[in-house]
């Protein structure tokens, strides 16, 4: 991912006044940084005694949707797991809803990226068993990859053209 992971923090009492009022803070810094950049923001709202805060905007959290509510801490903590390993994580992230669960399987379960499923099971296959020469031609890796996510063996998050990660399904 190419973008900035960062976050649009506004102050609320300028906000219900009619005025935007806000911050864009890079949400990877350390997160007494981010929150002194919220804090200056809130001391120079328009509106007196600006001491309430949401996030209104985001970039470069992929498919991931942060709440408006998400919490400077969770917001960061998203923010670092995806700049650490880049869009997958943000699918990731995605496909479990917590960040825990996301970093269980980039852990442990993933397997790598692969240009195809069908390349993923030939692979496996021919790392477990021994194929016989005169049989290699007749094997449909198409379907086994298929055949492996359909049964809940593995599941899949395609990143893009020839992308596809393989993560073993527990």
């Amino acid at each position: 991912m190419s973008e900035e992971i960062r976050i649009y923090v506004t102050c609320l009492a300028a906000y219900n006044s009619g005025y935007l009022h806000g911050v864009w803070i890079d949400a990877t810094a350390d997160i007494d940084d981010i929150q002194d950049q919220i804090n200056s923001m809130l001391e120079s709202s328009p509106v007196e005694d600006g001491e309430e805060y949401a996030i209104h905007d985001f970039e470069g959290y992929g498919s991931y949707r942060l709440s408006e509510y998400e919490g400077i801490q969770s917001a960061h903590e998203v923010a670092c797991f995806i700049e650490e390993h880049g869009e997958i994580a943000a699918e990731l992230i995605s496909h479990f809803s917590t960040l825990e669960e996301a970093q269980k399987a980039m852990e442990e379960d993933y397997q790598g990226e692969y240009a195809s499923l069908s390349d993923y099971a030939q692979e496996i296959t021919e790392e477990t068993s021994e194929v016989p020469s005169h049989l290699e031609f007749y094997i449909d890796y198409d379907r086994m990859g298929r055949d492996m996510e359909m049964s809940g063996d593995i599941f899949t998050i395609e990143t893009g053209y020839q992308e596809v990660h393989v993560f073993w399904n527990r």
